[in-house]
């Protein structure tokens, strides 16, 4: 986890459940999304000194030192991140959420570890999700991506009831929360509390069986988010 996500709403729907009024620049259609992968441009928010952003980065992130010598990292886990030497220097600066309405898990055969039957996770509410996040992106209004622009979800353990799907699972949290996250003046050990204590409870989501057309990242549209009635697992 987490390696795929949707995202298919108006950007205005996700501000609107933030409580936040519309922003400079945000596209007025629906982003449309319904099969995202790592290291395809995603609708990211962050804060910058003229206020709320929301524009494309890429998913994946390496600090520089590492570019070139591993694949950019697409998650974090919420335990270490803030410590960690790829990270920490982040953790501050380039917190930001993924507004998202949904995401993707394979759930495998215990006996046939080649039969995955994929699941879509969302909340009960059919509220939109708010992925905590980290990154390095541009500042000041929209500009041209630079060499090393990305970010990562930060993930945490899925708890008793989601286990049998995967044990990690994005940290998802409540409006409020999410623009704690953002504030700029939140204290780095204030952001680590945020993402050890006060996540999503696992009794907040749904999921169900979809299509294994979503296993490939060409296939889109909508019936990729439709439950299916006869799931292989």
């Amino acid at each position: 986890m987490c390696g795929r996500i949707a995202q298919y709403r108006y950007p205005i729907e996700y501000l609107e459940a933030l409580g936040q009024m519309t922003i400079d620049g945000v596209d007025p259609t629906p982003i449309g999304r319904y099969n995202v992968p790592p290291q395809s441009r995603v609708q990211l928010l962050h804060r910058d000194q003229d206020g709320l952003r929301m524009n494309g980065v890429r998913w994946g992130y390496a600090p520089f030192w590492a570019q070139g010598k591993r694949p950019p990292a697409i998650n974090a886990r919420a335990e270490t991140a803030a410590t960690s030497k790829f990270f920490r220097d982040i953790w501050k600066t380039g917190r930001a959420i993924v507004p998202a309405d949904g995401w993707y898990e394979w759930k495998k055969d215990e006996a046939n570890p080649r039969i995955k039957q994929p699941y879509l996770i969302k909340l009960r509410s059919n509220a939109p999700m708010f992925f905590a996040a980290l990154g390095q992106f541009q500042r000041g209004g929209i500009g041209e991506p630079r060499d090393g622009d990305g970010f990562v979800i930060i993930t945490s353990s899925s708890g008793a009831g989601m286990l049998d799907i995967h044990d990690r699972r994005p940290l998802v949290l409540s409006p409020e929360c999410a623009l704690h996250w953002l504030d700029p003046e939140l204290e780095p050990n204030e952001a680590e509390d945020i993402a050890l204590e006060h996540g999503l409870g696992v009794e907040e989501f749904d999921w169900y069986p979809v299509d294994r057309a979503v296993g490939n990242v060409r296939n889109e549209g909508a019936h990729l988010i439709e439950r299916i009635s006869n799931p292989v697992l």
